[in-house]
């Protein structure tokens, strides 16, 4: 049996209304990038907070006694986390497997996957900002950074899709 899954024009409806949300309820969009680094941070402050304290990095998100988990960004993280798990429970789609084409081995596609996720992560540091936040809402504010960040995101995507697309089809 086939799973009905949304209508991707209502899907990118509501994520607009998601974001509108966001400026309208918090006064910035949407972002992920760095409720992760909320994460790196604090498990670095609770493994060597004497790292921590004396790292010019680690310290202007720990130096003023907040803690950095108290982000607005880790609990939308942690929203989105809810609303898929619910959504998937919901649904009847919630079951632990790994999609993948039948030539490749599932731990393949979790090795690539996995690379492929932390040089994301590592690109988004450097470009200030992951899709979310760098593209979707600076597309959505106008800013020429959000656009090219968008074009390079979707380009370097087609780009390198023949070489890894036998992978997934």
């Amino acid at each position: 049996m086939k799973t009905k899954y949304m209508n991707p024009y209502l899907a990118g409806v509501l994520l607009g209304l998601v974001l509108l949300s966001a400026f309208f309820f918090t006064g910035r969009g949407l972002g992920a990038s760095g409720a992760v680094k909320s994460l790196v941070v604090t498990t670095v402050d609770v493994v060597a907070p004497e790292h921590t304290a004396e790292s010019g990095y680690y310290s202007k998100y720990t130096g003023d006694g907040k803690s950095p988990m108290k982000s607005w960004l880790v609990f939308e993280v942690l929203g989105v986390l809810i609303g898929g798990f619910l959504s998937g429970a919901l649904a009847g789609r919630l079951k632990l497997k790994v999609e993948h084409h039948p030539n490749i081995t599932s731990k393949k596609r979790l090795i690539l996957a996995g690379i492929g996720g932390v040089l994301f992560g590592y690109g988004s540091q450097l470009g200030r900002g992951c899709t979310s936040g760098s593209a979707l809402t600076g597309m959505a504010v106008l800013s020429l950074a959000g656009f090219v960040t968008m074009m390079a995101i979707f380009g370097t995507a087609f780009a390198l899709a023949y070489f890894f697309r036998r992978n997934w089809i």
